[in-house]
C-alpha cells in the first residue's frame, strides 16, 4: 500500500500542530471565538448601556454580539493621548521575545520583520480593482452578499460601529504599526464586534476583538472578577496585534490567520492537513471548518471595502472625537458614582474611558490603579481623592 508523502508546507504544520498539542497541556488557548448570536437578538450599537445600574452582578454591562452578517447556504462545506502613544510594548510591559508566554506556542513571532511576505491566497485577477489595499480583498460573491447585508439590512448600525472605530483608529493604527500589521487589519474589529468594548457572544468571548479568557491571559492580558483587560481598547488591542502578528508568521497569510483568528489555529492547521491544501480559499470548499468561519474572510473584506469607501454606499464620513484622557492614581476601592458625585465629571464618561473595570470601580485592597479620567481632571480627582467615599 502506497502513501503520499507530506510536501515540505504541509510537514511543517503538522510538525507545528503536534508541538501546539503537547504544550496546550500548559499553555491552554481555545479558539478565539466560536459562536457569535444572530444579528436580529440585540443591536449593540451604542457603547454603552446608559440604564444599566453599577450593578453587583459585573457583566451587567454587556451586551449581546450581533456581527455575524446574512445567513448563506452551506454548500460545500478581538496621560496618554493620541499625539504620545507609547510603544506597543510598553503598554503591557511586555516581555522580550523568547519569555512571553505566547513564544511556548509561536516562536520569534514578538519581534516581527519589518516587511510582511506578499499573500499568495487571493487570484490577481480578482483584486485589480482593490490593488490600493494592503490586504488580500476578492470582490466574490460571498464579499457582495455581506456588502449588501452591511448596506442594506443593518445600515444604520454599521454606520454606528464606523463612528465608533473611528475614536479609537488613531490608537490601533500607532500599535499596529509597531507590530508591522497591514493597516486595513484594523478592519477586523468591525466583524468582530463593531469595536464595541463591551460585546460579548456566546462563546464567552468579550471585547472589541472578542478575546476567550484562555487566549487573553496567555497574551499578557488581566481577566479577574474586578478587572477584564479584553474590554480595554488599547490593551487588547495590542494583544490583538500580537496575536495576529503570531498567526501571519505561523500561517504565511492573512486569510489563513483571519481563520485561525476566528476558530483556533490547531483547527486550522488540522483542515489544511486533512485538505492536503494550503490556502484558505482551498479549505473553505470543504466541509473541515464551519461555516462561520468561512464566512469570516468575505465578511472582513465587505467591511473593509466599505469602510475604505464610505460614500460610495452611502454611509457618513463624520468622526467621533479621539479617545484621549489623563491617568489618576487610585490606591483604594472608589466608585464611579461616588468619583463622579464629588468631582463633577459624568458617571457615563468614567463608565466609557474605563470598560475594563467590571463593577464600575476600581480593584479592593491596596492595589494601585491609574483610573482614566478626562483630559485636565487628573490633579482634581487625586486632590479630592480623600473626599470620596469608598
Amino acid at each position: 500500500m502506497s502513501t503520499t508523502p507530506l510536501r515540505p508546507r504541509h510537514a511543517t504544520l503538522l510538525i507545528a500542530l503536534l508541538l501546539g498539542m503537547w504544550l496546550s497541556l500548559s499553555l491552554p488557548m481555545e479558539g478565539h471565538s466560536a459562536t457569535y448570536l444572530e444579528p436580529a437578538i440585540a443591536d449593540p450599537s451604542t457603547v454603552l448601556d446608559e440604564n444599566a445600574p453599577a450593578a453587583d452582578d459585573p457583566d451587567d454591562n454587556l451586551v449581546p454580539l450581533d456581527t455575524a452578517g446574512p445567513a448563506t447556504e452551506d454548500t460545500n462545506s478581538p496621560s496618554i493621548r493620541t499625539s504620545s502613544v507609547p510603544r506597543a510594548e510598553d503598554l503591557l510591559q511586555l516581555n522580550p521575545a523568547g519569555n512571553s508566554p505566547a513564544t511556548a506556542r509561536f516562536s520569534d513571532a514578538l519581534n516581527p520583520p519589518a516587511e510582511l511576505a506578499p499573500t499568495q491566497d487571493a487570484p490577481r485577477s480578482a483584486t485589480t480593482e482593490y490593488a490600493a489595499y494592503d490586504m488580500p480583498i476578492v470582490m466574490d460573491s460571498s464579499v457582495q452578499a455581506h456588502i449588501r447585508y452591511f448596506n442594506t439590512g443593518i445600515h444604520d448600525r454599521f454606520e454606528q460601529w464606523l463612528l465608533r472605530l473611528s475614536r479609537y483608529r488613531p490608537l490601533v493604527d500607532k500599535i499596529f504599526s509597531e507590530f508591522h500589521l497591514p493597516s486595513d487589519l484594523v478592519y477586523l474589529s468591525l466583524v468582530e464586534s463593531g469595536f464595541n468594548p463591551y460585546a460579548y457572544s456566546r462563546a464567552k468571548a468579550t471585547g472589541p476583538w472578542q478575546f476567550m479568557q484562555g487566549t487573553a491571559k496567555a497574551y499578557g492580558l488581566r481577566v479577574d472578577n474586578y478587572v477584564d483587560e479584553r474590554r480595554d481598547p488599547i490593551k487588547s488591542t495590542v494583544a490583538a496585534a500580537r496575536y495576529l502578528r503570531d498567526l501571519y508568521d505561523l500561517f504565511g497569510a492573512w486569510p489563513l490567520a483571519m481563520a485561525a483568528y476566528n476558530a483556533g489555529e490547531g483547527k486550522v492547521m488540522r483542515a489544511l492537513h486533512k485538505a492536503q491544501v494550503e490556502s484558505f480559499s482551498e479549505i473553505s470548499k470543504t466541509r473541515l471548518i464551519r461555516r462561520e468561519t468561512k464566512e469570516y474572510v468575505p465578511r472582513f473584506m465587505a467591511a473593509t471595502i466599505i469602510a475604505r469607501n464610505p460614500d460610495r454606499y452611502g454611509f457618513s464620513q463624520e468622526s467621533a472625537a479621539p479617545h484621549e484622557f489623563d491617568e489618576a492614581i487610585i490606591t483604594r476601592t472608589v466608585h464611579f458614582r461616588a468619583i463622579a458625585n464629588v468631582t463633577g465629571i459624568p458617571y457615563e464618561e468614567l463608565r466609557l474611558l474605563n470598560p475594563e473595570l467590571r463593577r464600575d470601580a476600581t480593584p479592593p485592597g491596596n492595589e494601585t490603579y491609574h483610573l482614566k479620567v478626562p483630559v485636565g481632571m487628573k490633579s482634581k480627582v487625586e486632590q479630592l481623592l480623600d473626599r470620596i467615599p469608598a
